[in-house]
């Protein structure tokens, strides 16, 4: 018996192929919780660009926010001075720190 090979990926196909929405935890159980802001990217389904967020711990001091350009239209992201997201867009304008959410991990 044949087995019918998955369409190739396409902008058309893309949200039937892969269900992000129901993906749970992508990290393993014995991972170690590291403190201090980390870089998460956050898809916009509804718009041409995700977008960025910088997650620090729970009654810490949101991080400063500061973007520096690398190179052309590379960009990285820093909180607190440490790099946590490199943007790099084809077109369009520079992300700018009013761009980036700012999320409030509690970690149990």
């Amino acid at each position: 018996m044949a087995r019918s090979t998955p369409p190739k990926p396409t902008p058309h196909n893309m949200s039937k192929r892969y269900e992000w929405s129901q993906a749970k935890s992508l990290m393993p159980l014995q991972a170690k919780y590291e403190t201090g802001p980390t870089g998460a990217l956050v898809p916009n389904s509804a718009g041409d660009t995700d977008h960025i967020a910088v997650v620090y711990d729970k009654g810490e001091t949101p991080p400063e926010i500061t973007i520096t350009q690398v190179s052309g239209s590379v960009h990285t992201v820093l909180a607190n001075g440490i790099a946590v997201a490199v943007v790099a867009r084809a077109t369009g304008k520079a992300p700018t720190v009013s761009d980036v959410l700012l999320v409030e991990r509690s970690v149990q």
